[in-house]
Parts: structure tokens; sequence; C-alpha cells
């Protein structure tokens, strides 16, 4: 485990207020096996891109990052906005809501580009939604994270994810706290992206930088799996799977991600 540092920028009183909350639990309920903080920029504007395998796992991808100095502002649903008190929390911490399926999808990527611009560090999860892969290993991406970095010359921090699962069970609302589980976090260096960036934005080229995102993030997460991804990503639309909300996995689905 690389040595966590210091936070170096205010994180003002709804973040201070969750690290305060959550932090004990996940110390007291998680164990970590954390690799490659130092790849996270000490400072400055940075796009950090992670997969997505519960709805847990912000909160793990967040304590990670907070450990090795950064206040991270992710790319949120919309409708968490809308829940009570929980919505002024994520509001007033600086997190961007998406309106997913929507003509305001527009709007997440501006306020992305601007917070990056000011020097934040955002998290995307590329993916869009939580894996419907059968054994959770990152989907084809879309190209929002590579749209946002492209745009504002901010490094790409691909970054890797696992054991949130074990917690939390994707579209399940009864945590599974012991016995302990270990979350296994690692960041990778910035995913090379130089050769692209005085290109125009064409689809060609967002495709690009996209494929790259997800394959230093595969990468990283056979890393701290320590097994094979599927030679071919997963992709939901050619599958016939629902691009957001629960598919309504089969019992035997549900048992794989349940396991440990």
């Amino acid at each position: 485990m690389t040595k966590p540092r210091k936070l170096r920028e205010p994180r003002g009183w709804a973040f201070g207020f969750c690290v305060a909350v959550l932090e004990p639990l996940l110390l007291l309920f998680t164990k970590r096996r954390w690799a490659g903080g130092q790849n996270i920029p000490e400072r400055g504007g940075c796009v950090l891109v992670a997969n997505h395998i519960s709805h847990l796992d912000p909160l793990t991808c967040a304590h990670f990052v907070y450990g090795y100095g950064r206040v991270v502002r992710f790319l949120a649903k919309a409708e968490i906005f809308d829940v009570p008190v929980v919505g002024r929390i994520v509001r007033s911490a600086h997190q961007i809501p998406v309106y997913r399926l929507t003509t305001n999808a527009s709007q997440s990527f501006t306020a992305a580009v601007d917070a990056v611009q000011r020097g934040h560090c955002v998290v995307v999860y590329p993916e869009g939604t939580i894996s419907r892969e059968p054994n959770l290993w990152p989907m084809t991406g879309k190209t929002g994270a590579a749209r946002i970095a492209l745009s504002s010359d901010v490094p790409v921090i691909p970054l890797a994810q696992w054991g949130a699962q074990y917690i939390l069970a994707p579209y399940t609302k009864r945590p599974k706290l012991l016995p302990r589980k270990t979350i296994a976090m690692k960041a990778g260096p910035p995913v090379p992206l130089d050769d692209l960036r005085a290109q125009p934005l064409t689809p060609q080229v967002l495709r690009e930088a996209t494929n790259r995102i997800m394959d230093e993030v595969t990468r990283l997460l056979q890393d701290i799996r320590g097994e094979k991804a599927p030679a071919v990503r997963f992709d939901p639309r050619t599958a016939g799977v629902r691009p957001i909300g629960n598919p309504k996995a089969t019992g035997t689905h549900r048992r794989n991600w349940r396991r440990r």
C-alpha cells in the first residue's frame, strides 16, 4: 500500500460531514488493499475513471481518493439530488448531476469541464451504470470522460476497484457487513491521449480515447482480481440489456455477485 497523502485543498462542510460520518464506518467494516495512489495528481484538474460494481463503490472510491489528498466530485445520477437531506448534502459537496437519457446531458458535461478547469478531481464512471457483464468486468464505455478530458487538456487517471459488491450486491438494499470485506483499489498512470488532444473531437477520436480508457481500467482490474477479462468487452446494447436501472438478473447471476 502506497503512503497516503494529506489533504491540500478545502473540503467544505458537506464533504467534511460525509468524512466524519462515513470514514469511521469504512475503517471499521472494511479492510483495504490500496495501490497506485501516487498516480493521482496532488493538485490540479484531472478526470478519474473507474469501473462500477455496486451502489456502495462511490463511497469506497471516495475513501481511496481522499486518502491520497483529493476531494472528489462525482458525476452522479440526478435522482440523488432530489432525495431529502441527501440531496442537499451532495449538492453542497459540489457533486455534479447527470441527467441520463435526457436532453439535459450537456449540462453535466459543461459542469464537469468547468470543475476540472478550476483544478478539481472529477470522478466519472464511463460505463454509465453498474456493470451488466455476468462477472462484473468493465463494459463498453460511453465517451463522456474522454470528451471532458480532451476538451480540458487534463490527465485521465484510470482506477479499478473490487470488493464493494460483496458488501452490497448490485441492485440490492441489504448490506452484508460481516465478516469484513477487503476493498481493493488500484490507480494507474495517466491514460496516453496526447496524440489525440490536437485532433478535432470527432466520434472516431472520442471512441478511440474511450477504448484506451476502458482498456486501462480493465488491465488494472485484472491485476487486482488476479483473473483474465473476457477477450470481447460486454456491450449491453448488442446484448439487449436495458441501459439503466435493475437489469432483473437471473437467480444464478445474483448468486455469482453475492459469493464470498
